[in-house]
């Protein structure tokens, strides 16, 4: 038999119900201990009237004047719905007629509605985001089902949920400035700090044949846990907020020296602008090799054709990379140059000639238009600094494909995607418990388990 007492602050006892009775057998090993079934029942029962006791108290203090003392006349009364962790209540809320000394823009007031500012419990709405944002939101509605006793809750609430979470935040970012400020301390030392770039792809849902881009970064700070970021660029108003507002909560300022690894494109870049006076730009070496490793392959092909020139082809290949290696552009670029005027020379009957004088007029743009980006690569390894972001390539498989699963048919809109990106990035780092702690003061702590519980979703 399990009983529920719930006493006064004097220590009084108002209340003594019956929550549930059963007897347990214990023949079998699935009869030992409590069943889910049979825990959720227990909760179940405890809540109502736990709340509805928290709510008398309440309205005990409330249903009398303030100045007078003088008790409040009844009006009449409503039912409020309150979604909690375990079940939906639904309450009864007085209205009371206001004293003659208390102002207000009406006649009368309900003081549940200044209690109850939403209809659903903090902690479930947490848990509904941070699910929603590690699996499908079909998947999260199944979870909360199976381990609490709530109605089966719907799909698209649940979505709705997650972009009010996003939205509230969006909200609070536009009231930060879009660059670090000295005014915030910084955490000292001289850890480094590398921020990493790059873009991927989803299916657009709108235009089903078309995708869009987003646009996800990692920020690692010496011992500091990581930090992720994502953002749907042609939906969003504020992208340099979005990342400023990341590394503050890292405790930088801009006397930090920060390095930024991209992959050269423009939007990408210019995330990074202004963004700190001591920032460092560089152009991600592993992006850079790819478009070598793209022309590598055409003197393959012009083997069968041209071997001799094929050869020579590939060492002239060779020595671009070398250049660009230890910070060469200048060398690299007339080498370019030169290899693309003798290109177009040669006579073959290679079929992807033309191509492969076009990818190499495309490799001397994407040097000059990143030239000052491009540092020396081989003195930066061998001090042991970053020179490429391929700890962003897992943050883009992370944030991007295994929860938009970008190599299926999927389909997102643009705000859809982006205040995802918002949610999980942050249930991936371990603060969108920090962020509703922030809201809700008074919410439980975090029980630390966000990182192994996102590794597991």
């Amino acid at each position: 038999m399990v009983q529920l007492r719930v006493l006064d602050d004097d220590g009084d006892m108002i209340a003594d119900d019956t929550i549930m009775s059963f007897d347990k057998v214990s023949d079998r090993l699935e009869d030992i201990g409590l069943s889910l079934s049979e825990s959720k029942d227990i909760l179940a029962g405890l809540q109502r009237p736990i709340v509805e006791a928290q709510l008398a108290a309440y309205l005990n203090r409330c249903c009398c004047c303030e100045y007078c003392g003088r008790a409040l006349l009844h009006k009449g009364s409503c039912q409020l719905v309150f979604h909690t962790l375990f079940g939906t209540l639904s309450l009864t809320s007085p209205r009371f007629y206001r004293c003659c000394r208390q102002s207000g823009a009406s006649r009368t007031f309900s003081p549940l509605t200044a209690l109850l500012t939403e209809h659903t419990a903090p902690e479930l709405l947490y848990l509904e985001t941070k699910w929603a944002s590690l699996v499908s939101y079909g998947m999260t509605v199944d979870l909360l089902k199976d381990v609490l006793p709530i109605d089966r809750p719907n799909i698209s609430t649940v979505r709705r949920h997650l972009h009010k979470v996003a939205a509230r935040a969006e909200a609070e970012l536009s009231r930060e400035p879009p660059c670090l400020s000295n005014r915030n301390p910084g955490q000292g030392g001289t850890d480094p700090v590398v921020v990493g770039i790059d873009g991927g792809y989803v299916r657009n849902w709108h235009a089903k044949k078309r995708r869009f881009e987003v646009v996800v970064g990692k920020s690692i700070v010496g011992n500091q846990s990581d930090r992720y970021f994502g953002l749907v660029q042609t939906h969003d108003h504020q992208p340099k907020r979005r990342v400023a507002s990341v590394l503050r909560e890292q405790g930088l300022s801009a006397d930090r020296n920060i390095t930024f690894l991209t992959d050269g494109a423009d939007n990408v870049r210019n995330l990074a602008v202004d963004m700190s006076p001591y920032a460092n730009h560089l152009l991600d070496w592993f992006h850079l090799t790819m478009h070598l490793t793209v022309l590598g392959r055409y003197p393959e092909g012009l083997k069968h054709h041209n071997p001799k020139q094929a050869d020579e082809i590939a060492g002239r290949l060779d020595k671009i990379k070398w250049c660009l290696w230890h910070g060469k552009t200048d060398k690299a670029l007339r080498r370019i140059h030169s290899l693309a005027d003798d290109l177009d020379k040669i006579e073959t009957g290679y079929p992807n000639m033309k191509r492969f004088i076009r990818k190499t007029g495309e490799l001397h743009t994407y040097i000059t238009n990143n030239q000052g980006s491009i540092p020396n690569y081989g003195k930066r390894w061998r001090q042991g600094e970053r020179i490429a972001t391929s700890f962003v390539e897992s943050t883009v498989n992370t944030l991007v494909g295994k929860r938009f699963a970008k190599s299926q048919q999927m389909q997102w809109s643009k705000q859809g995607a982006h205040r995802l990106l918002q949610t999980r990035a942050r249930a991936l780092d371990g603060t969108l418990h920090t962020m509703f702690e922030r809201w809700y003061p008074s919410m439980p702590a975090n029980d630390q388990n966000t990182s192994n519980h996102a590794a597991a979703a």
